[in-house]
């Protein structure tokens, strides 16, 4: 049978309510067969997120200092899912073996798995469906990271008789069976793990929001929104800040070739954003998204007939990685380069940086540029429109900004642009309205 996997996030299942809408989006299509939850986020501006409780109990119990207030609140989010639901397991041994555990000195990685893992629990039994423990799925290796080989076949194993099941985020366990976290945010990578593993044909993200914007909304009044991206495109968006999915989420399904659906729980009839490994045809705006950050230091390196010194590039980046400085961007023309770096990854070291580019590399020219922003303006479309570019940079002469830094690539699938912070929502702004409100060709 055809399998869908489905993930929903905290913020669908904060409460009885958001349990009974995912139960209804899973029962409305038989394909949707492994459903992976997320602890209970926010139930309201006054609420908290359980995992970010669980990791209050574990650190007062480190200290040993009582948590037992705390841990009240948490064991009452529960209940009161429990009792508006009308289930009938035991979940007081649950709630008093967990806390028995954070109390005897459970692990952090333990302490904060327990959200996934009593939610799944209540999932599981609302669905009448079996609960599967991630912990027997998710192999991590010595070195924290998630063994891929042993994971596939215990998916395979553990799950081949099993037609539904319900599975918590966030966590596996290593050889010894002791729980082990993925990243915040690491159900995500949970879903997409289990949809590679069972072969499944979708996987959905269940969320509280529609999908991806093509802008933020917070710069530009309601954006349109994007109803089908690529892997590529993604990657780009969310590098420079676009979040709706944990980027770790992406790989396994783009190796297997399955695409993502970003769903909104509480707005199931609308389409959301579906994530496809290549894109044949799109209608409307050749640009898929824009999106930016601020708070970069660009360091400008000139030396003539540099081409000529073979290390030259070699010995530029050594200089920012024995300062353990992240490079973002390195665009470059004859006889300059730039190398682009966060303002917070350079901070307190930017002195020593440049005397050190100044002794290893003798440029002609080192100038530094603080307050930069970065605007990324995606689309697979470009690299079949001609003047693609040059629209941008028309909108954003037009809009009165001065444009410090030009990138693209020879994909075309992305111009990089930087600007002064203060002119960063004017930018996206213009480019926008270039691009969407004035319409296409």
């Amino acid at each position: 049978m055809e399998a869908i996997v489905t993930k929903f996030g905290g913020s669908s299942l904060a409460n009885a309510q958001g349990f009974v809408q995912a139960a209804d989006i899973v029962k409305a299509d038989p394909r949707r067969r492994y459903v992976v939850v997320s602890a209970p986020g926010k139930a309201d501006d006054k609420d908290h997120k359980i995992t970010d409780m669980l990791l209050m109990c574990y650190q007062l119990a480190s200290h040993r200092l009582g948590f037992e207030d705390v841990f009240a609140i948490i064991a009452g989010r529960y209940r009161d899912i429990h009792r508006t639901l009308g289930l009938k397991q035991d979940l007081e041994a649950d709630l008093t073996h967990v806390e028995m555990r954070i109390r005897a000195g459970a692990s952090r990685d333990y302490c904060a798995s327990r959200g996934e893992y009593l939610c799944a629990r209540l999932m599981a039994e609302y669905l009448d469906v079996p609960f599967v423990d991630s912990s027997e799925l998710i192999v991590f290796g010595t070195d924290g990271r998630m063994d891929e080989a042993a994971t596939y076949e215990a998916i395979r194993v553990g799950l081949q008789d099993v037609e539904y099941a319900v599975i918590p985020g966030f966590y596996g366990a290593d050889t010894e069976g002791n729980v082990v976290t993925f990243a915040r945010g690491g159900s995500d990578i949970t879903g997409a793990v289990i949809a590679r593993g069972m072969r499944a044909s979708l996987y959905e993200n269940w969320t509280d929001v529609s999908g991806f914007l093509m802008a933020d909304p917070h710069i530009v009044k309601d954006p349109r929104p994007i109803h089908s991206i690529t892997f590529r495109e993604l990657r780009e968006l969310s590098y420079m800040g676009a979040q709706v999915l944990q980027e770790d989420a992406i790989f396994p399904v783009r190796e297997a070739g399955i695409p993502i659906h970003i769903r909104n729980t509480h707005r199931p009839e609308d389409p959301g954003t579906l994530i496809v490994p290549e894109q044949t045809e799109r209608k409307g705006t050749i640009v898929t998204g824009i999106a930016g950050k601020k708070d970069f230091r660009v360091i400008n390196v000139e030396k003539t007939r540099l081409r000529e010194e073979g290390d030259f590039l070699r010995k530029l980046i050594s200089v920012f990685e024995s300062n353990e400085v992240p490079i973002e961007n390195m665009p470059s023309c004859i006889d300059s380069v730039s190398v682009i770096v966060a303002q917070a990854d350079i901070s307190g070291k930017e002195r020593k940086i440049l005397e050190e580019i100044r002794i290893y590399c003798a440029p002609d020219s080192l100038v530094s540029m603080p307050s930069i922003a970065l605007i990324a303006v995606v689309g697979q479309g470009m690299i079949h429109e001609t003047g693609s570019a040059a629209r941008v940079f028309r909108a954003l002469g037009e809009g009165q900004v001065n444009i410090r830094l030009i990138s693209q690539g020879s994909s075309e699938l992305n111009i990089l642009i930087g600007v002064d912070n203060q002119d960063f929502e004017q930018a996206i702004r213009a480019i926008y309205q270039a691009f969407v409100q004035e319409g296409t060709p």
